[in-house]
């Protein structure tokens, strides 16, 4: 089994049942709605970066990459600006990044990028599939709209989790969010990048509404920043 807890905003970790541990756009310090400092985090293995933007390649990840060793995975455009930040080309998947529908393996864990549909200031906007060593799948959509190749992520990959964000104004809406469970199929799914700026959705109940609705074999986990489930 593996532990996904949800560190607010677009921000995740993942513990895997093997003990390896995977964070995502790890936005610390400055995101109000995160239950925890970058000092407490003692061990990562993986980072992944979703998109440049402040509120997803957080000012920590400097610090997260020196205090713990963690292999960071983003688009090749971001590597001028994680080297200029502090990180070390050695820490850097390939010393120079990935893209889009390439796959890697890092501690035994299985790392594909692919297309979102937002903004970037360098490169362009990528979620992730992720398949961890005892075979579960959690794919993390990044910043999105809603696109109609999710359904092939939903029909190359078995998705046991899907963290998808719900807060509309940058991503998609609540309904467009539900719809895209029709299209993933995942066992499960938690909705992410809301509440932290008032100018986003809330809270998550017309997004459990309409999920229940469109996709009702899908379960919807809306858990709190610092709470997790396990898939």
């Amino acid at each position: 089994m593996a532990n996904i807890k949800w560190l607010g905003h677009a921000a995740c970790q993942i513990t895997t049942e093997k003990g390896a541990v995977i964070l995502i756009d790890p936005w610390i310090s400055g995101n109000s709605s995160c239950p925890v400092k970058k000092e407490d985090i003692k061990k990562a293995d993986i980072i992944l970066i979703t998109h440049d933007h402040f509120d997803h390649l957080g000012e920590d990840v400097p610090d997260l990459v020196k205090a713990t060793g963690a292999t960071v995975i983003a688009q090749p455009e971001l590597v001028d600006t994680l080297q200029k930040s502090g990180v070390s080309a050695d820490n850097i998947i390939f010393g120079m990044g990935m893209n889009i529908g390439g796959e890697v393996e890092v501690a035994g864990i299985k790392i594909i990028m692919t297309q979102a549909f937002h903004s970037s200031v360098a490169g362009s906007p990528v979620g992730y599939i992720i398949i961890l060593e005892n075979g579960k799948t959690v794919y993390h959509a990044g910043d999105t709209g809603i696109f109609d190749s999710m359904r092939l992520f939903g029909e190359i990959y078995d998705i046991d989790l899907a963290l998808i964000p719900i807060g509309s104004v940058f991503t998609m809406n609540p309904l467009q969010a539900a719809v895209s469970l029709t299209l993933l199929k995942p066992k499960k799914a938690i909705p992410i990048h809301y509440q932290t700026f008032p100018i986003l959705v809330q809270d998550a109940r017309e997004f459990i509404d309409l999920a229940g609705k469109r996709a009702p074999e899908v379960t919807v986990a809306a858990i709190k920043p610092g709470q997790e489930i396990t898939i």
